[in-house]
């Protein structure tokens, strides 16, 4: 197979057009060209309103060699690594394996070992995706939260109700950043999401593959039990508690609890197992119109509908910290992510269409176990509780949100600007600024005046900020070895909740390297 990169073309170009350029490229007849599939696609903005797709290219031609010799090192040659499960043993286990949790990391685990006639248990605390997003759709009407089915836990994980961004900076030479977008298309999802720089799928679909991932799970033996939460450990029994009631004895059970599980880590701690505190990052959303971010991204462009632009953004500061987006949605909403009582965090969501009026985005900084002011391993949840507490005094248990010309002044917002609030759940004016310490809340607002100089009208004092994004990542790590498991050897920390990943796509490769290593595992039964 030969690829074609940088191969650039006008943003409303037509498929016929690409098929002249691709022929043109490689200086060969039509009848040459036996077929070819779009590897990339992105968008270059550099000389706006001029704007280009560019393109890497798969093909097949009838005389590869001489396309090579004569092209130039235009076309090089590839070869496609389709991921393969590794050989191992099989009907080793005697007891079949548990994953705990059906986020990303936990479904890609599951299917793994469902593929390979493992028969997996998924536990899952929280609800069905269906009756999950019922839940979290009468939260942010009503205010009354569902502690286990709610944007944090249930089917599907934290990404569920988030923008559904695929795209990460984790290398994979096996292949199975390619392969989670594969099985995600096999199950629903668009297949543009193979092809495009920035692949997202978009919470309304998401629901749908989630789901339909469950189903072919089952099908293959394994089996869900939701509102089923592992209360205790039982690490010479090897078993698990369900609900504090029911033992549950396996050879192998998977940690994939999600970043938001603090009572299972708690009970982990309790439990003597190895764990750490690590760094993660908090801030703000903050809301634009897209249209503003769109006119910044791709000037005058007047032409095909593009994608609702995005950005990335980071900044660093005199006192060291460092100020960055994360987690931008463009044509998004902000959603109330509680999963406590009397704590409150905010999340950014998009559906497939990103048709919303405002882009947001988490302006955070990074903290670190000396901003905790402990070494204790749980110091990091301890320190988000704290400021969900404050998010949710300073709203009255609704989003807090407040004008950046009233953060900067030091002072509660009174009124909207010319930005009106996206947001999923109750809001009210509020004073943000008053959630942070001094020096963490002065380094949000410095970056996001600075940022106003990369994008115009990024620091428009009538920017809304909400908080407090306080579920960038896990605060805990749980140590396991090079053979995946933790200080207990049938236990498997896996995914974001237990450190080892950030995001749907890289959770999932998680997922999937954990599955590996229990397959590959020799299992006697005790």
């Amino acid at each position: 197979m030969l690829r074609i990169n940088q191969l650039k073309l006008p943003v409303g170009h037509s498929a016929e057009q690409l098929k002249k350029k691709i022929i043109k490229t490689l200086q060969i007849r039509e009848g040459d060209l036996k077929q070819y599939s779009v590897r990339k696609r992105s968008i270059d903005a550099r000389k706006k309103p001029e704007l280009y797709y560019v393109y890497s290219i798969d093909l097949a031609v009838t005389d590869e060699a001489r396309v090579v010799k004569h092209a130039k090192g235009r076309v090089q040659r590839v070869t496609e690594r389709h991921y393969q499960i590794p050989e191992h043993e099989k009907g080793h286990m005697k007891l079949r394996p548990v994953v705990i949790g059906s986020g990303p990391a936990g479904l890609f685990c599951a299917y793994l070992l469902a593929l390979e006639g493992c028969c997996p248990l998924i536990a899952e605390r929280g609800a069905p995706v269906r009756e999950r997003k019922a839940d979290v759709e009468r939260f942010w009407k009503t205010g009354v939260l569902d502690p286990s089915s709610n944007v944090q836990f249930g089917e599907g994980g934290a990404g569920t109700f988030s923008d559904g961004k695929l795209n990460t900076l984790v290398k994979d030479a096996a292949g199975r950043n390619r392969f989670v977008l594969e099985t995600f298309v096999a199950f629903g999802a668009p297949e543009d999401i193979l092809w495009e720089q920035k692949p997202h799928i978009g919470t309304d679909i998401l629901i749908d593959v989630v789901e339909a991932m469950r189903n072919r799970i089952i099908e293959l033996g394994g089996e869900f039990r939701f509102h089923c939460q592992v209360t205790d450990i039982l690490p010479e029994e090897n078993s698990l508690v369900i609900n504090g009631q029911e033992k549950i004895r396996t050879e192998a059970a998977v940690l994939a609890i999600g970043h938001s599980a603090r009572d299972t880590f708690q009970m982990l701690y309790d439990r003597g197992i190895n764990m750490e505190a690590k760094s993660f990052a908090v801030g703000v959303r903050v809301e634009h119109p897209q249209e503003m971010i769109d006119r910044n991204m791709y000037g005058s462009y007047t032409g095909e509908n593009l994608p609702a632009a995005s950005y990335k953004l980071a900044e660093k500061l005199e006192n060291g910290r460092g100020v960055y987006s994360f987690c931008m949605c463009p044509g998004g909403y902000v959603v109330n992510a509680s999963s406590e009582e009397g704590r409150l965090a905010v999340n950014g969501m998009s559906y497939r269409s990103r048709d919303g009026e405002n882009a947001n985005s988490a302006i955070i900084a990074t903290v670190t176990p000396a901003d905790f002011k402990s070494s204790h391993p749980l110091a990091g949840i301890e320190f988000q509780r704290s400021l969900e507490e404050k998010a949710w005094k300073a709203g009255n248990g609704k989003v807090p949100v407040q004008r950046l010309e009233d953060y900067l002044q030091n002072r509660k917002s009174t009124r909207i600007g010319k930005i009106q609030p996206n947001i999923k759940g109750g809001y009210t004016l509020a004073d943000v600024r008053q959630i942070f310490p001094e020096e963490l809340a002065w380094s949000l607002g410095e970056g996001i005046c600075r940022m106003g100089k990369k994008i115009h009208g990024f620091d428009d004092r009538d920017t809304i900020l909400s908080g407090v994004e306080s579920r960038t990542s896990s605060p805990v790590r749980i140590v396991r070895n090079e053979q995946y498991v933790s200080s207990i050897p049938w236990l498997y920390p896996c995914g974001e909740g237990a450190g080892y990943a950030g995001g749907i796509t890289s959770a999932a490769m998680d997922g999937m390297r954990v599955a590996e290593a229990v397959l590959m595992r020799k299992f006697t039964e005790n």
